[in-house]
Formats: structure tokens, C-alpha cells, sequence
């Protein structure tokens, strides 16, 4: 009898996809909820459409533009001191590389193996490559994938854009009498898709997130709308 093929992901490649997938989660959230309350607050203040359309582009520009930038710039720090620890990291192989072995066989040790199982190990991991085997046991990094800050500042940037679209023609589209509510139902509802998303994707209880995610929207929605109405009521 054929025994059943056990197939489960490993491997960091796993992590990493889970990361760049909750991180667009994310990023789609954020455009959903600075865009809705964007234009629920002009729509307070005005129920022209070309306003609302003016400003609800030019808050997903912006949102956008900024998210693609801020990741940008921390993806390129993480990617620097990466870099820098894997350039260290190569000179003391090179200047010691006896220390080095004795640290790589201490850090397997750790991990549960016996000293002359650990040692063996680092001794074939160090033939193999050195460099690759400090990066991965030692300071938790895979040369091979190393941060992309291009990749990162662009799936930023559509990520926030895909998630911006809805609040933006959910308020431009219907007609005046009903736009305002067909953007927040529709807007609470995306928030209890992505709150039970990021939920699944971080095993934790998907209740709890999406209470957390459709309250945060319902009260930024709310605010900006007073806000809007305030300011509309006093001719600003």
C-alpha cells in the first residue's frame, strides 16, 4: 500500500509570501479607510460630484505616493543593515575564521543538537559556504532574499491604490441621495473582508479583528462626516 505524500510549505520563501500577502492586506485597508473618511467628510460639506471626485483622487494620490515612499525608506534601511551584517560578517570569517566555526557550532548546540553533532555540522556548513550558513543560523537572514525596496514601495502603492478605488467611485457613481450610504456600507463591508483576511493570515480569531476593523472605519467615517457637516453649516 502507497503511502500518502505528506506536502507542507517550509522554508522562509513561506514566510516571506505570508509577510508581502499581510502586508498588502494591509496596505488595501489603509486606502479603504483614510480614502472613506476623505470623502465622507467632503460629502458632509458639499454633495457636488466633481469635489468629491477631486478630493477622493487626490487623497488616493497622495495616500498612494506616501505609502510607496515610506516603505520605500524602511525597506531601504532593513536592506543597509542587512547588507552591513552580512559584510561583517564576511571580514571576521576571513580575519577568524576558527572563532567563527567555534560560534557556529555554539549556535547549533542551541538549537538542540549535541556538541559533536553540532560540530560536524558546522564543519560541513562551513565547507559548503560559510558566509551563507553564518547569514542563515546566526544573524536570521537568507542571502538569496535579501529586501527589495522597489518591490516593496510598489506592491505599497497598489495595494493602497485597489483598496482606495472603493470608496472613491462608491461615492462618485450613485446618484447624490444615496452615495453617502452606499459608500459606507460598502466600506464596511470591505473592512469585515479585510479584517477576516488578516485574521486567517495570522491564525488569530477573525471575530475580534473585524469588530476591530469595521469600528475603526465606522469612527473615522463618522468624525470626518461632522467634520464636514460643521464646516459646510458655517460656509468654510
Amino acid at each position: 500500500m502507497t503511502e500518502p505524500t505528506h506536502h507542507e510549505p517550509h522554508g522562509e520563501s513561506l514566510g516571506t509570501r505570508l509577510n508581502w500577502l499581510r502586508a498588502a492586506v494591509l496596505g488595501a485597508n489603509d486606502g479603504i479607510v483614510s480614502t472613506a473618511g476623505l470623502v465622507v467628510g467632503v460629502a458632509g460639506a458639499t454633495s457636488d460630484r466633481g469635489t468629491l471626485l477631486t478630493a477622493g483622487l487626490a487623497g488616493l494620490l497622495a495616500g498612494s505616493m506616501s505609502m510607496a515612499a515610506g516603505e520605500y525608506v524602511s525597506v531601504s534601511t532593513q536592506r543597509d543593515s542587512e547588507m552591513a551584517a552580512l559584510a561583517t560578517e564576511k571580514r571576521e570569517l576571513r580575519e577568524q575564521p576558527e572563532a567563527e566555526l567555534d560560534e557556529l557550532t555554539d549556535l547549533l548546540e542551541e538549537r538542540g543538537l549535541s556538541r559533536d553533532v553540532a560540530r560536524e555540522a558546522a564543519v560541513q556548513l562551513t565547507e559548503r559556504d560559510a558566509l551563507r550558513a553564518h547569514a542563515r543560523v546566526e544573524l536570521g537572514i537568507n542571502p538569496d532574499e535579501l529586501a527589495n525596496p522597489w518591490h516593496a514601495a510598489g506592491a505599497s502603492c497598489l495595494a493602497f491604490t485597489v483598496g482606495a478605488l472603493l470608496p472613491l467611485l462608491a461615492i462618485v457613481l450613485p446618484p447624490s441621495s444615496a452615495r453617502l450610504w452606499v459608500t459606507v456600507v460598502s466600506v464596511l463591508v470591505a473592512l469585515t473582508f479585510t479584517g477576516w483576511w488578516s485574521a486567517r493570515l495570522g491564525d488569530a480569531p477573525a471575530g475580534r479583528a473585524m469588530g476591530r476593523n469595521v469600528g475603526g472605519g465606522a469612527l473615522a467615517m463618522g468624525v470626518t462626516y461632522a467634520a464636514g457637516s460643521l464646516l459646510g453649516a458655517a460656509g468654510v
